[in-house]
């Protein structure tokens, strides 16, 4: 079994969503910006891509959340993301599954509990309207001079 920082086998994104090594799909191109002699024949930038609404083990509420969380991202049905930041390769396609799984962690997440709505105290709407009127007081004393 790979290693969860092994750049190649099945994705573990959360305890019970793995991602298979099937599923996914790798494109290396040379990464943009300054670089030495290598910089125009290494191939280190790294696209990661998975279908995620058609991966296996997915219950619908999941498979819903993930459309809806992800519009915005998927292509086709495809979620792509990239890995620059590294000179190598390798460490690059490490980031990229890093970077995937926090994606879609974060988009099958359950929602926050709704918040409850709270009154203010009668002892803080006291504070809050007596240092208005104090407030005013000064800007008034301010208004008026001999």
């Amino acid at each position: 079994m790979p290693t969860p920082d092994d750049a190649g086998g099945d994705l573990p994104v959360t305890g019970s969503l793995v991602v298979p090594a099937a599923a996914l799909g790798w494109r290396f191109s040379r990464s943009s910006g300054p670089g030495g002699q290598g910089v125009n024949t290494a191939d280190s930038r790294v696209e990661l891509s998975v279908a995620p609404l058609a991966l296996p083990g997915l219950t619908d509420a999941q498979r819903q959340r993930l459309a809806d969380r992800l519009a915005g991202r998927l292509v086709d049905g495809v979620l792509t993301v990239a890995a620059s930041e590294h000179r190598q390769q390798l460490r690059n396609r490490q980031a990229a599954r890093e970077r995937l799984a926090a994606v879609l962690r974060a988009a099958l997440a359950p929602p926050p509990a709704a918040r409850r709505r709270t009154r203010p105290t009668r002892g803080s709407q006291e504070r809050r309207i007596r240092a208005k009127k104090q407030r005013g007081e000064l800007k008034k004393q301010r208004r008026t001079w001999d």
